[in-house]
């Protein structure tokens, strides 16, 4: 305590102040005035300053590993997840917590009533073939997590045990999200409408995403400026004409040629109606119709996404989509249905709060941390969905490799992921936890 002491005392002096130190509890709490509390007072919890997150991660790292690599052979995707979920809650009553289902995901608190940080991870997998050649590589042939989600489920589990260790000494209320259907953008909506920022109420929250390629570990990237990950807006455009012989075209309405025009006509809303200062992308990721090559179809079907990085463009870029597909297809006497698959907002962090933690993170011994600041990503993220309604921050952590092992992307069936990052991760979502909460009692 004394040292502790010493080091307020020298810090009252920088500020050039006179002021009375008191020993109180587990804190040195200084004062303009005997006994006087107020906004201007300086606190010194000895906790704080003494608790090393990222040891106690490097402690964990085995099991954080251990539940990453169980989450990773067992991938499941869209909304149900019942291994994936089944074994986070068991994690969690494992550590001491009371986790309840919240619709399709999981959610857990700890704390001592204040303010309430949620911490998210999504947990789901993408229906996709493994061939990263790792030997917990999932077996189904169909599902892999090759974006890292396992990742983050893994990281927050670790998270939880090391913050129910320290739950006496919190200064509010960590919340944990567990999510699934984030590859499907269906999962953060889901809890949302399941009262996941409700009961207690959220007040910020914090999320982080690994990300594979050709770099080192300890990168973290953020954007306190402007758009972290653009919207997305996933539609479908089923084109309906009139069936007959392709020998006599004349006598049907042909859908494959008012898909083809629909096609190249949305082409131009980037070329021509959107400002080119604003990123936008307009991508028709499929194409069917018909089944035989003498016959002219009932339908053809499109399918495709928008994304941008400005609110103003994505909403014109939507209303024009409709707009040109219905009176595109009138042109040759053809109708359309459109349907929204996925209505995602542009990821826009809360700059005063990415800034508050990249400070907790930076006041870590953590080898190798570097910050990599104004990133941007045409991919998107539901988790903008909750940013939307509560200051939030996201940033990537670096999980990739400098060898032929980072040569592979995200999404991609060879991608491999450093598991360096884990104690990281670990210790980043700890610290901000308990410093945001201490930075903001109530």
């Amino acid at each position: 305590m004394v040292s502790i002491v010493k080091k307020c005392k020298k810090a009252v002096a920088d500020l050039g102040r006179i002021l009375l130190v008191h020993k109180h509890q587990n804190s040195v709490i200084i004062t303009k005035a005997p006994g006087k509390m107020d906004a201007e007072n300086y606190i010194y919890h000895k906790e704080a300053i003494t608790m090393d997150f990222y040891k106690r991660a490097l402690e964990l790292k085995d099991e954080t590993v251990a539940d990453r690599r169980y989450i990773h052979q067992n991938a499941e995707t869209g909304l149900e997840l019942p291994k994936t979920k089944a074994y986070v809650m068991d994690k969690l009553k494992e550590y001491g917590l009371d986790p309840v289902e919240c619709g399709e995901g999981v959610t857990a608190t700890l704390g001592n009533g204040g303010r309430v940080l949620l911490l998210r991870a999504d947990m789901d997998g993408l229906p996709m073939p493994e061939k990263s050649g790792e030997a917990f590589a999932c077996p189904t042939g169909k599902t892999a997590h090759t974006c890292g989600h396992d990742f983050h489920a893994a990281m927050l589990l670790s998270a939880a045990r090391i913050l129910k260790e320290q739950e006496s000494k919190l200064k509010g209320t960590v919340k944990f999200m567990f999510q699934p259907a984030e590859e499907t953008f269906q999962g953060s909506k889901n809890m949302i409408e399941h009262g996941i920022l409700e009961n207690p109420k959220v007040d910020a929250a914090l999320a982080y995403h690994v990300s594979p390629g050709k770099m080192p570990v300890g990168l973290f990237m953020y954007n306190d400026k402007g758009t972290m990950m653009y919207s997305v807006d996933g539609f479908k455009i089923t084109v309906k004409g009139k069936g007959s012989h392709g020998a006599y075209p004349h006598a049907g309405v042909d859908p494959i040629n008012i898909g083809v025009h629909i096609h190249l006509a949305l082409q131009e809303l980037i070329a021509r109606e959107t400002d080119p200062a604003h990123a936008c992308v307009l991508t028709i990721g499929q194409f069917k119709a018909g089944e035989a090559a003498n016959i002219i179809p009932e339908t053809a079907v499109l399918q495709g996404t928008i994304r941008t990085n400005n609110t103003k463009e994505r909403e014109l870029l939507v209303r024009r989509m409709k707009e040109v597909a219905e009176k595109t297809a009138a042109v040759y006497n053809g109708s359309v249905e459109i349907e929204m698959i996925s209505e995602v907002p542009p990821l826009i962090c809360n700059p005063a709060l990415t800034d508050e933690m990249i400070g907790y993170m930076k006041e870590m011994d953590i080898p190798g941390l570097t910050p990599v600041p104004d990133v941007s990503a045409s991919a998107s993220e539901d988790f903008a969905v909750i940013a939307e309604k509560v200051p939030s921050t996201f940033m990537y952590l670096s999980a990739g490799y400098t060898d032929e092992r980072g040569t592979y992307p995200a999404h991609n069936p060879k991608v491999q992921f450093n598991e360096d990052v884990c104690p990281i991760g670990v210790a980043c979502l700890a610290q901000c936890a308990v410093k945001w909460l201490e930075s903001h009692q109530e």
